[in-house]
């Protein structure tokens, strides 16, 4: 099936990496406002490029319009894409506005094409580790997840590169928020997990609005925000997003019978753990607790509850971006083409789309909505 990329900045990076990793899919080529970092882009990978948005679009061969521009132009971009009888995967989120978002689906909908989001890390095999492992502890009852990225703002982060040359839009991710760039890598495995959220209590602010040289003349949205959700199924999550505090993108499921936690949710195998109250703590935990009792003070640093599973070793193995980064990203493009080429559902698209970017609009506008904020999109 025949793509189009429009948008070649830092992200498209990590969408050419892990191509590869999906035959299925033919880039036909790639479009950039920017002329210069367009020619970087395609030099660098030699694919072909488009003269102008509007070229893509008339492409009859392209069935998929990759959309990786800022989130500012997401919705604009999209709507024309799908008004042109493309169908549209979407960087997060699919819009700045709810009220955007759901017209899209409804566009996409009413066209009979399929609008499909980012992120893709909920295909990956350390979910489908977790979503097998359910069972084994029981009726979940509360999920701890966290987005924490680090204090970012006091790296060096002007110095940043794609592997082909892109700058990190720093100035820019702190203009649109760690909330809207980063909580839907947490969003999308409990939405797919639990099923659709009933409501939330949420908190933002802009905790650090002096961000470092060159960052004083913009406009900043919140750097941190605190959600409880309260999921249709009955399950609570607390979900954290910053940019401040050391990185942490963990989740944890705590169940009737045990918990399960995965390490990492930016990592396509990341470590999964289990602890079951009929196995009991492992020896590790025990050794350390009797530490703390023994030097009467309390360890920051412990071993995840439970013992590590193993993963199936036998398939392929993926094509990943570096660290910290190790997640599939193509892999939403994938299952959307096979979505189309099947006539199957794709659970990335439509209005579970929809609900997960409510979820981070609702997370990262907390402080002008009412509150708990009744979540108007369901699936």
């Amino acid at each position: 099936m025949k793509i189009a990329i429009i948008g070649t900045g830092f992200v498209a990076d990590y969408y050419m990496t892990t191509l590869v990793n999906h035959p299925q899919l033919v880039l036909g080529g790639a479009y950039d406002r920017d002329p210069a970092r367009l020619k970087q882009f395609a030099d660098y990978y030699k694919v072909a490029t488009y003269p102008d948005f509007e070229a893509i679009l008339a492409d009859n061969e392209v069935s998929i319009i990759v959309n990786l521009t800022t989130p500012e132009n997401h919705y604009l971009l999209s709507k024309r894409a799908l008004e042109a009888g493309k169908h549209v995967y979407c960087e997060k989120p699919l819009a700045m506005r709810y009220e955007e978002a759901a017209e899209l689906v409804a566009l996409a909908e009413r066209l009979d094409l399929i609008l499909a989001s980012a992120p893709a890390n909920a295909m990956s095999d350390a979910y489908r580790l977790v979503a097998k492992s359910l069972d084994d502890i029981g009726k979940p009852r509360l999920i701890y997840a966290q987005i924490e990225d680090g204090p970012v703002f006091r790296a060096n982060w002007q110095g940043w590169r794609s592997v082909s040359g892109a700058r990190w839009p720093g100035l820019h991710e702190f203009e649109i928020g760690s909330t809207l760039e980063h909580a839907g890598y947490a969003l999308s495995w409990l939405v797919s997990l639990f099923g659709p959220v009933e409501s939330l209590a949420a908190f933002s602010t802009l905790a650090f609005p002096d961000k470092g040289p060159g960052t004083g003349a913009i406009k900043m949205a919140p750097d941190f925000s605190v959600g409880c959700l309260q999921f249709h199924s009955g399950v609570i999550a607390r979900l954290t997003c910053g940019l401040a505090a050391p990185r942490d993108r963990s989740l944890m499921i705590l169940g009737d019978r045990g918990t399960l936690t995965a390490e990492d949710l930016w990592d396509h195998r990341s470590a999964i753990y289990l602890e079951t109250a009929a196995e009991g703590r492992t020896l590790r935990t025990k050794v350390v607790d009797l530490m703390e009792v023994h030097l009467k003070r309390f360890l920051h640093w412990k071993p995840l509850p439970g013992r590590k599973l193993a993963y199936d070793n036998s398939a392929r193995r993926a094509k990943l971006p570096a660290y910290p980064s190790q997640i599939d990203f193509a892999g939403g493009i994938a299952a959307q083409a096979d979505a189309i080429e099947q006539g199957t559902p794709l659970f990335s698209s439509g209005k579970a789309a929809l609900h997960i970017t409510e979820l981070a609009l609702a997370l990262n506008n907390a402080g002008s909505l009412p509150q708990p904020y009744k979540m108007r999109s369901t699936f």
